[in-house]
């Protein structure tokens, strides 16, 4: 059976996507920073509804480019059929205010993590002549959003090096696909608490996504009904990108 990668996968979106594709027959590897009991639950929790699934948690900071590679040449020994890179770094700020820093940060974890992984799997992947890779954008690639310039520019970094990947990898079976979700109910928007009903009110389906939601995306871009999907941007917002920003 195949095995498919996911970091960020031990909560909110990344464990949706990791109990998904046990639930489509894979197996699944994913990578956590900090959650390393939360990361053995989901595990144990996993392996147990899917008791045929092999589902292993792996120790991964991708804020640190030493350990990424270690861990990238020992997955080059691996075969992998999917590469998911769900996770992110949020950082906040406006363009006229940015601390290059932790602009710097967050691209290393959302977009240069992405081609480092993507580089060495997809090695094995273009040998098998099949493989997918997913990555987790954002709406804020695709609308302009005071105070998203830094991560809005990382996820339209991936954007566009995913849409060249797919034409590069495409005739060896390998397809390249963005996920850009809107407003998910994660941990990720409770700083936000306070202007949910606001948010939620702009958006056309009048609330915010399930993580289930974009996860069953990303599991049919593992399957093989999806071998014909390259190079796209999936929006997965409830009609947000969609409308015109001016309301009556």
């Amino acid at each position: 059976m195949s095995r498919v990668l996911v970091t960020g996968g031990a909560k909110g979106v990344g464990a949706a996507i990791v109990r998904a594709l046990a639930a489509a027959g894979h197996d699944v590897d994913f990578t956590y920073r900090a959650s390393a009991e939360q990361a053995q639950a989901l595990a144990d929790e996993v392996h147990a509804t899917n008791p045929g699934r092999s589902i292993r948690p792996l120790p991964l900071d991708l804020a640190d480019k030493a350990a990424l590679d270690a861990f990238c040449e020992e997955a080059e020994e691996e075969s992998y059929f999917g590469l998911i890179h769900n996770a992110g770094q949020p950082y906040d700020s406006l363009a006229a205010m940015m601390v290059q820093d932790k602009a710097e940060a967050a691209m290393q974890v959302n977009f240069w993590a992405f081609t480092r992984l993507a580089k060495s799997l997809m090695r094995g992947m273009l040998r098998a002549r099949t493989g997918r890779i997913v990555a987790i954008g954002s709406v804020a690639a695709l609308r302009g959003n005071p105070g998203n310039a830094a991560y809005a520019a990382s996820k339209g970094a991936l954007i566009s090096y995913a849409r060249t990947l797919a034409v590069e990898t495409g005739k060896r079976g390998v397809t390249v696909n963005v996920i850009a979700p809107g407003f998910v109910d994660t941990d990720m928007m409770v700083p936000y608490a306070a202007y949910r009903e606001k948010m939620e009110g702009q958006i056309p389906a009048g609330r915010f996504a399930k993580p289930a939601e974009i996860a069953g995306l990303a599991a049919f871009l593992m399957s093989e009904p999806a071998a014909y999907i390259t190079g796209t941007v999936l929006p997965v917002d409830g009609g947000l990108t969609a409308q015109m920003g001016v309301h009556r």
